[in-house]
């Protein structure tokens, strides 16, 4: 158009100002400071490059951000793919897609936050541990009794392993008392009151009882007034190491054994006082990382989902119907035809996911709790704590940003070639 390059350079300038106050200063200002020491007057070289490879937390920082680079792109560009051809064939998809991008509207913040709840330890708060436990308890039924012991010198003791035993063998005719007690209250609530056993000739019989008289009072070893019966507890008895009879205790707490148990010890299985299953510890040291890549992907997986959709209108059908005229099935299809079709859209939500990944702090930050953080560390929140944490040394928190530059560079060059590459084909 004729237009002088110094008018164009006119109208660069305050654009090219504004980059260069805003990323081009804080760059070369973190690549000098990255050469001082912590007071950042002494010129220290290579020494803050060095801890940052040497540093045990900075290490677990880089391996844990390999895994997100790897896992987390991957995983929701996947999942983005399988919604999009998937809701693409149902009426309801436009809903779907509606619901799945719906998490994108939450800040870092507020996700954080929710899968901080849903990963709660204790199965009453945490939904992950409850719909855990819940199938967990389906295939495995509770201990009736969790946490129960026997009252200290009343005929028990331990066998180990959690079970308990009579001191002495037990003879027919002679009933076996086998008081209990730390039964939680809830695990009584309206059960029978407890019953004597009667003697039966050829016969183990016994009681096994919540030895506890509420406000007070009764006699230790002793079945009193009120005291309930502990329904469901198995009774084993053991001879030379071997089961050879058992029984289970009626609601009264009664139980009754064959002619077999003659001269046996009775046991107590560990089974009836295990502690109740309390789910994944899904915020420990080995699966805290895992657990904030679900939330990621849960996260994200409604972008690439939208722009793998956006792509897949694009491609012709006539390719797709071609396909399966020459025999190929879906999955071919999808595989052969509709994958390589939507390569440049994967390509745009892979690399995306890539540098956003880089630069994960949010989530970690807020979804680790202090026991698990140095396990989840990553080099964006180790950035953090060197340069603003505790022990402030700002010449290795430099250091630490020059990483991530040098990191995410070469995804960033990977994707201006592949524009530029496009457009030249597009010509």
């Amino acid at each position: 158009m004729g237009t002088r390059g110094w008018v164009a350079a006119c109208f660069l300038l305050p654009a090219l100002a504004l980059l260069g106050a805003l990323v081009l200063y804080p760059i070369g200002y973190s690549v000098y400071r990255s050469l001082f020491d912590a007071s950042g007057t002494n010129f220290a070289g290579a020494d803050n490059y060095q801890e940052v490879f040497t540093d045990a937390r900075i290490r677990t920082a880089l391996r844990n951000n390999i895994v997100w680079v790897v896992v987390a792109p991957t995983v929701a560009t996947a999942l983005g793919l399988v919604f999009a051809v998937l809701t693409e064939r149902v009426r309801w998809g436009t809903a779907f897609k509606l619901v799945v991008f719906m998490p994108m509207a939450i800040s870092m913040l507020a996700a954080g936050i929710i899968f901080r709840l849903v990963y709660e330890q204790d199965p009453d708060r945490g939904v992950a541990n409850a719909v855990w436990v819940a199938v967990h308890d389906t295939f495995a039924a509770p201990a009736p009794y969790p946490g129960a012991r026997p009252r200290p010198n009343t005929g028990l003791k331990e066998a180990g392993g959690g079970a308990y035993t009579t001191w002495a063998a037990v003879r027919t005719g002679s009933p076996v008392l086998m008081p209990l007690v730390a039964v939680k209250p809830e695990d009584v609530g309206g059960a029978k009151d407890a019953a004597p056993a009667r003697p039966a000739a050829g016969r183990i019989t016994g009681t096994v009882w919540l030895d506890f008289t509420r406000g007070g009072g009764g006699a230790p070893g002793a079945i009193d007034r009120g005291e309930k019966g502990l329904a469901g507890v198995t009774v084993e008895a053991v001879k030379d190491g071997r089961t050879v009879a058992s029984a289970t205790t009626a609601s009264d707490g009664t139980f009754t054994l064959p002619q077999a148990a003659d001269g046996a010890l009775l046991r107590l299985p560990a089974a009836n006082f295990a502690t109740a299953y309390n789910g994944i510890d899904w915020l420990g040291p080995a699966l805290v990382t895992p657990s904030i890549i679900g939330a990621y992907i849960w996260m994200w997986a409604g972008f690439a989902m939208v722009l793998i959709a956006a792509g897949l209108a694009g491609v012709p059908r006539e390719l797709l119907e071609a396909a399966r005229v020459d025999g190929a099935n879906e999955w071919q299809v999808f595989r052969r035809v509709t994958v390589p079709l939507l390569a440049p859209v994967l390509a745009v939500v892979v690399v995306t996911l890539m540098i956003n990944v880089l630069k994960i702090f949010d989530l970690v930050y807020i979804i680790a709790p202090g026991s698990s953080l140095d396990n989840a560390n990553v080099l964006a929140l180790q950035l953090y704590q060197s340069s603003f944490g505790t022990n402030v040394n700002q010449g290795v928190g430099s250091a630490i940003a020059v990483l991530l530059l040098l990191l995410v560079t070469p995804v960033m060059v990977m994707n201006l070639r592949r524009i530029r590459r496009e457009r030249k084909e597009r010509r």
